[in-house]
């Protein structure tokens, strides 16, 4: 009896203890976007379990998807993030299936002896970006070992270039700023899921979009002339990943596209992608106002069956556009700030 009359007591200090420690999580959350009280959009869930449940019925038994683009490893990847991006579990959650077949798609699309996925490195960072953030849920032999093969080869790759950095090919001997970016995000990736990742590596990964950055922040495709908002988010991106925020060519980027938001040139969804990422990094009051606008945008466009379509292809573009959005939900780590 005496132990019975104990339980509601302990009861009572264990709930003590979560109310004191809750206010605490919230507020180390705070920093990352969520304040206390604040909720996710009603019409966000909607629209964004629409698209999901789009590519879960459109993808093969394979893994892939039969449209435009949609059977590069890249894009497959893109689409495991947006389902883990909104706290789909590979394991138990409704759509684990999916999770798991484009998982093993994306790993069929490796060279077993080079590490190398797909045909492109654009395939290749996205493809590996997608098997760290599966690899930090699962920590499998099967998700794992691949994931390393892929950072091998990454590294690799900028090793024997002589700007430090990637382009299409692992042998490339020249680099631009979009590949660069997407394995430089990758690493990062591959860092938070416990994989060693050597810090010169990212360092001179970032001293190339330094050397191609302009006067007003811009940054270039090869070099410093020709800059855009698209590159130069990627790039702002990467100095935040990086925990640098104050030097001057960080300052710079953010500035540039805080300037140049509405600047997506040819690559709509390919530009959202990374402006939700470099704005939520850069400033939370700038996200938020952005972020509210790109919702409204994105439920006026998307199609009835949940997708969005675009020149890359509907997997890619509804992908893209569930990724643009998905940091309201914070819940992938290469999501946090």
């Amino acid at each position: 009896m005496k132990d019975k009359k104990r339980i509601p007591a302990l009861i009572s200090v264990l709930c003590l203890a979560m109310a004191m420690l809750v206010p605490l999580a919230w507020g180390q959350r705070g920093a990352q976007g969520l304040q206390v009280g604040e909720t996710l959009p009603p019409e966000l869930d909607n629209m964004y379990r629409a698209g999901l449940s789009f590519l879960a019925s459109t993808q093969t038994n394979s893994g892939n998807w039969t449209d435009n683009y949609g059977q590069q490893p890249g894009v497959v990847g893109l689409a495991v993030l947006a389902f883990l991006a909104s706290g789909e579990d590979p394991n138990f959650g409704p759509y684990r299936v999916q999770i798991r077949r484009a998982a093993e798609y994306i790993v069929s699309q490796q060279d077993a002896n080079t590490g190398y996925i797909g045909n492109s490195m654009y395939n290749h960072a996205f493809a590996t970006l997608a098997l760290a953030e599966l690899y930090g849920h699962l920590r499998e032999p099967d998700v794992g070992l691949p994931l390393r093969r892929a950072i091998d080869l990454i590294l690799t790759s900028q090793a024997q270039n002589p700007n430090n950095a990637w382009r299409y090919s692992p042998t490339s001997k020249d680099a631009d700023t979009t590949v660069s970016g997407g394995h430089m995000v990758a690493l990062f990736a591959a860092r938070n899921a416990g994989l060693e990742v050597p810090e010169e590596a990212l360092e001179k990964g970032l001293q190339f979009f330094k050397n191609s950055m302009a006067p007003d922040g811009g940054i270039g495709y090869t070099g410093p002339t020709g800059g855009n908002s698209t590159r130069t988010a990627i790039a702002s991106l990467n100095f935040s990943l990086m925990n640098d925020y104050s030097s001057d060519e960080s300052k710079k980027t953010f500035e540039y596209i805080r300037r140049n938001q509405s600047e997506s040139g040819s690559y709509f969804y390919y530009h959202m992608y990374y402006l939700a990422q470099a704005l939520f990094q850069g400033d939370m009051a700038e996200w938020r106002a952005w972020n509210r606008k790109i919702i409204e945008v994105f439920r006026a466009t998307q199609q009835s069956n949940g997708s969005w379509s675009g020149q890359r292809g509907t997997t890619f573009s509804t992908a893209s556009a569930l990724l643009t959005v998905a940091l309201n939900y914070r819940l992938l780590p290469i999501y946090e700030r």
